[in-house]
C-alpha cells in the first residue's frame, strides 16, 4: 500500500461514478509545493456524491445518490486511511445529496433531495449504523415550477449544541429547525426564506452566534443571528452572491466560513467562481470582497483544507483546483496546480 507524507494534507474526494468505476478516491496535497496526486480509490457503490468523516475520523459515511438510497458506512485504516465497507442502510428516500454526523458521534443524518425527506440513524459499534430512528417527510412546493414543484431536502446540519438539526428545503423555500429527540426529529420551527430562493447549505460561525446560508436559485447568502438555546434565527441580511453586473445563468452552490471566523466563502455554478465576504466581528454582516475563477466548470463544492487552502471541485471540467487564502485579507491565489478527476462533487480533508 502507497505511503503519504508527513508534508500532505489528505482528502476524500466522492463523485458521480457507477459502481464499476472509482467513486471515491483518497488524495495527497503537498503542503509545501501545492503539488496533488491520488493516492488511492475503491468502487463498488453509485454516485458516492457526499462524504463526512465521523468526529475521531475512523469512520467515513458515505452517500448512494440514487433512486433507492444508501447510506454506507467504511472503517478507515489509521495508517494507510484505505476504507473498508462495514455497513449500509437504505434512506427509504431518492437521491440523498447530503449526510453529516453530530458532534458527539451518536447520530448520522441524511437529506434525501428528490423524495424530500430526512432521516436519521443511531450510531453503534465500530461506527455502523443501528436501525433508521427518524424519517421525516416534506410536503408543499415553492414558486419555482421547474425546481420547486415539491419538497427538495437539500441539506441537514446539527447545531453547535447538538440539540437541534437544521434542514435546508431547496423546493419549499424554508429553513426547518428539528429537534434531536434521542433520534426523533419534532420539529421546533419553520422559517420561510423570500419565495423562489432555493437554500441549499448552512453552516454555523465559530463564535455559534452567527449561521449562514446559501440560497442556490436566488444566488444569495442570508446571514443569521442564531439563538443556540432556542434554537431560533433571526434574518440580519441577504446579499448577492454574484458579480454586479453579471448576466449570465447559473446556480449558488456551497458555502464555508473559515476557522478564525473573518472571512466567507460561496460558489457560483455558471460564473465559476468563489466569492469571498469579510464578516462584520461585531454584526455578523458581510461585505462582498472580490469573486476569484475557479480555473474550471461547476465548482458543486469545495472545502478548506489546513494550511489556509481552499480546495475546488469544479464536476464539469472534471478537476480539483487549490488556492492559497492570504491570512490577512482571505484573498485567494491560485497555488499552479490542479488534479484531474472525473465528476467530483464533494471533498472531505483528513484531520
Amino acid at each position: 500500500m502507497e505511503t503519504t507524507a508527513t508534508n500532505e494534507v489528505l482528502f476524500y474526494t466522492g463523485t458521480y461514478a457507477s459502481a464499476d468505476q472509482p467513486g471515491i478516491f483518497l488524495c495527497a496535497l503537498n503542503k509545501d509545493t501545492g503539488e496533488m496526486r491520488i493516492v488511492n480509490h475503491m468502487e463498488g457503490v453509485d454516485n458516492p456524491s457526499y462524504l463526512a468523516l465521523c468526529p475521531d475520523g475512523n469512520c467515513l459515511y458515505v452517500v448512494s445518490e440514487t433512486d433507492q438510497g444508501e447510506v454506507l458506512v467504511y472503517r478507515r485504516d489509521a495508517a494507510t486511511s484505505e476504507l473498508h465497507l462495514m455497513d449500509r442502510k437504505l434512506t427509504k428516500g431518492a437521491s440523498p445529496c447530503y449526510i453529516s454526523v453530530t458532534e458527539d458521534g451518536k447520530w448520522v443524518l441524511t437529506s434525501n433531495y428528490s423524495s424530500g425527506s430526512v432521516n436519521v440513524f443511531p450510531v453503534g459499534d465500530q461506527g455502523t449504523l443501528g436501525e433508521m430512528s427518524a424519517l421525516v417527510e416534506h410536503t408543499g412546493r415553492g414558486q419555482n415550477d421547474d425546481r420547486q414543484e415539491g419538497p427538495h431536502a437539500h441539506s441537514i446540519q446539527p447545531d453547535p449544541s447538538g440539540q437541534y438539526a437544521v434542514v435546508c428545503d431547496l423546493g419549499l423555500d424554508q429553513i426547518i429547525v428539528y429537534r434531536n429527540e434521542e433520534g426523533r426529529l419534532v420539529t421546533h420551527r419553520e422559517m420561510n426564506q423570500p419565495p423562489g430562493s432555493g437554500p441549499r447549505h448552512l453552516v454555523f460561525h465559530p463564535n455559534s452566534k452567527w449561521a449562514y446560508v446559501i440560497n442556490e436559485l436566488s444566488n444569495t447568502v442570508t446571514a443569521f443571528m442564531y439563538d443556540q438555546r432556542r434554537g431560533e434565527f433571526t434574518t440580519l441580511q441577504h446579499i448577492s452572491t454574484l458579480p454586479e453586473g453579471h448576466n449570465g445563468e447559473g446556480t449558488s452552490a456551497d458555502i464555508r466560513v473559515s476557522p478564525c471566523g473573518r472571512f466567507l466563502y460561496a460558489s457560483n455554478r455558471g460564473d465559476d467562481s468563489i466569492v469571498l465576504y469579510h464578516i462584520d466581528q461585531e454584526s455578523g454582516e458581510l461585505e462582498a470582497i472580490e469573486w476569484t475563477s475557479t480555473i474550471g466548470q461547476t465548482p458543486r463544492n469545495f472545502n478548506l483544507l489546513p494550511g489556509g487552502i481552499l480546495l475546488v471541485a469544479n464536476q464539469d471540467s472534471n478537476n480539483l483546483v487549490a488556492f492559497q487564502i492570504d491570512g490577512e485579507d482571505g484573498r485567494l491565489t491560485h497555488n499552479g496546480f490542479k488534479l484531474e478527476l472525473s465528476r467530483p462533487v464533494c471533498i472531505v480533508p483528513v484531520v
